[in-house]
């Protein structure tokens, strides 16, 4: 809203942050106001007005929690900032960790971990996006529809990555943050009906489906094989199927593996040699190393640990520091029948994880390995 009023998405998204701590500060001892979303926005537009003017009209314009709060537009912007986020005078790369940083509310370090790049190239990349989209002079609003396909791409692929860190939480406590999940699959239902979007959205409902089946009472992870699949929400699963008969793209091949699993009655009916050739199709289709950390695991239970651990090694090198391709190794090196490696790399994935959920449950394996 205060972009679209004042045309300076930098500075709203500073103006907004100090509304923010201003009402962490304040409501605490005064109470939460009657109307707290337009309390919000008013002490974000004063600062934003603030900002224009001297520091001393910042302190004769300070909100107060007495102030009557404006009434506040119920539209929605949030699908009008991804599309600008993902302006053109951006790279693919900057706009996507942009619009994760602004929309998703990712942090900088969950976003450099989502491209397996350091935290401060992901800080400077994020600023030069920013510098940029206000040079550009971009109004805000949606594009035309001659524009709209360039973006939609990006879109779709920041959406992905939300809906990812909200399925498999890259830190904190909890495995998972239902919340970006949610809002995930909120904004793609909005999306242009398209059938790579359909593959985007078939995929989202096809994994979300196991959410309720994929934590213990306590929290802790349960791994797919050991699910119980009676928790899983078919409602989901039925949609997501039929999304995927019309569907096209990489997400349509993430989805058909996802559907695979999701049809099998239990772990021992899963067909292993379709889901081998669907990440074979998958890894050609797009280059990316995580797919072939899980091809390996595919190829694992299709022809064996020896076989899989081979496809381990041919992408060790990119994905070197990586919490997943140490436990992945782990793992296989468990059904290769050797205890010992496989403890020592479910110690190293232990080190590099920051999910503490995940880090107990590779500490119980390496633990129930040891005494055995």
């Amino acid at each position: 809203m205060l972009a679209r009023r004042f045309g300076d998405f930098d500075a709203a998204e500073d103006a907004v942050q100090e509304a923010l701590i201003a009402a962490a500060q304040r409501w605490a001892r005064y109470g939460v106001p009657e109307k707290p979303r337009g309390w919000l926005i008013q002490t974000a537009e004063r600062r934003l007005i603030d900002y224009y003017r001297s520091e001393r009209a910042r302190r004769q314009r300070e909100a107060t929690p007495q102030e009557p709060a404006p009434e506040v537009s119920v539209r929605d912007d949030t699908l009008t900032v991804l599309f600008l986020c993902c302006h053109p005078a951006l790279t693919d790369a900057s706009a996507i960790a942009l619009t994760l940083r602004a929309v998703g509310g990712l942090t900088t370090t969950e976003i450099a971990k989502a491209f397996l790049v350091d935290e401060a190239t992901m800080a400077q990349r994020i600023s030069r996006a920013k510098q940029r989209i206000k040079a550009s002079g971009e109004p805000f609003r949606m594009p035309t529809l001659e524009e709209r396909p360039a973006r939609l791409r990006n879109v779709m692929h920041v959406l992905y990555l939300i809906f990812n860190e909200g399925y498999a939480a890259s830190g904190g406590s909890e495995l998972q943050r239902t919340e970006l999940s949610n809002e995930a699959i909120r904004l793609t239902r909005m999306l242009p009906d398209d059938p790579e979007v359909a593959g985007l959205l078939a995929l989202m409902l096809l994994l979300d489906a196991r959410r309720p089946a994929r934590a213990d009472a306590a929290g802790e992870l349960v791994p797919l094989p050991q699910q119980d699949r009676s928790l899983w929400d078919q409602a989901r699963i039925a949609e997501g199927l039929v999304l995927l008969e019309r569907a096209t793209g990489e997400y349509q091949l993430q989805a058909a593996i996802a559907a695979v699993h999701d049809r099998a009655p239990n772990a021992e009916a899963t067909d292993w040699r379709q889901i081998l050739g669907l990440y074979e199709l998958l890894e050609r289709m797009t280059g990316n190393p995580v797919v072939t950390l899980n091809r390996a695991v595919a190829t694992a239970m299709a022809d064996g640990p020896e076989a899989g651990l081979a496809v381990v090694d041919e992408v060790a090198e990119r994905l070197n520091g990586h919490h997943r391709l140490d436990a992945v190794r782990a793992h296989l090196l468990e059904l290769a029948g050797d205890p010992l490696g496989a403890i020592e790399q479910y110690r190293a994935a232990v080190r590099k994880t920051t999910n503490l959920a995940e880090r107990r449950y590779l500490t119980k394996q390496a633990a129930r390995l040891k005494g055995r």
